[in-house]
């Protein structure tokens, strides 16, 4: 037996995903509701948290030796599990960075440091090969699109911080950067959407946490039609699961699916610089 804790609960979905891919998942009792990576998890675990809010006394029946929280959003889940005798590690990851730095704690804590590892460093090696090919992009003469990341809509809320560097990363430039270092969606809201056509985004992803994006909608917004991503169709849709999620999927798919739409870009007319 590996050392560790041997009954996990994740009350998000990247620890899950991660100790999946660790090969760990044999050890986790308990998983968030939002939980759809990796699909199977919601067949084989019980759910017992949605974000804000878990379900106490079923986490306690599941007798866990730990349970792995994110942010100060679940203080007060982490505070009555704490209260009730339970280890509790919550992490706080906001950047790409603190993304692989918890990843290796995590992976630390289960024994599985070289695994770890070598997952960590493949996920580095496809970030090198991202960053090369807009390298050679710029090289040719290209430009970096201004992509404008929204991951609400009502209110308009920008790029988390680590949406904000994966942006980056991927070749494109995002369109509030200053925003991006607040880490509580409150303090993202843009008070005027014409702020946003001001910025002149190239790009649009949504990913309205969860709710389905509707490209149509953002579109006719009053006032957008100039919006070159807009006259130019260049209004997309990242699976929250694929993105919000600061852990592997984030570092994997995530900014795969945002180089491919920025390579696009680069590579039409509109990209010449």
């Amino acid at each position: 037996m590996l050392p560790g804790p041997q009954r996990i609960v994740c009350l998000t979905e990247e620890t899950t995903e991660w100790l999946y891919l660790l090969g760990q998942e044999a050890r986790i009792v308990g998983i968030s509701g939002y939980t759809v990576r990796p699909r199977r998890a919601r067949e084989e675990k019980p759910r017992v948290s949605a974000f804000l809010s878990a379900k106490i006394d079923k986490i306690l029946a599941l007798r866990p030796d730990c349970v792995f929280g994110f942010s100060d959003l679940q203080a007060d889940i982490a505070a009555a599990l704490i209260r009730a005798g339970v280890q509790v590690t919550v992490f706080n990851q906001r950047s790409v960075e603190e993304i692989f730095a918890m990843l290796y704690q995590v992976a630390a804590m289960v024994g599985c440091v070289e695994e770890g590892q070598r997952q960590i460093a493949a996920m580095r090696v496809q970030l090198a090969q991202i960053e090369g090919a807009v390298d050679a992009q710029l090289a040719a003469g290209r430009r970096r699109p201004h992509v404008y990341f929204e991951e609400w809509d009502e209110p308009p809320i920008s790029a988390i911080r680590w949406v904000s560097e994966l942006i980056g990363l991927a070749g494109g430039q995002d369109c509030f950067p200053e925003l991006a270092a607040q880490p509580m969606g409150k303090d993202r809201i843009i008070a005027d959407p014409m702020q946003i056509v001001g910025r002149e985004p190239d790009i649009i992803v949504g990913s309205w946490c969860g709710k389905h994006f509707r490209p149509e909608k953002v579109a006719a917004r009053e006032g957008w039609q100039a919006v070159p991503a807009v006259r130019d169709g260049q209004i997309f849709e990242i699976k929250s699961a694929d993105i919000l999620q600061p852990g592997p999927a984030a570092l994997t798919d995530g900014v795969a699916q945002l180089h491919r739409m920025v390579l696009r870009w680069m590579q039409s007319p509109a990209g010449m610089a």
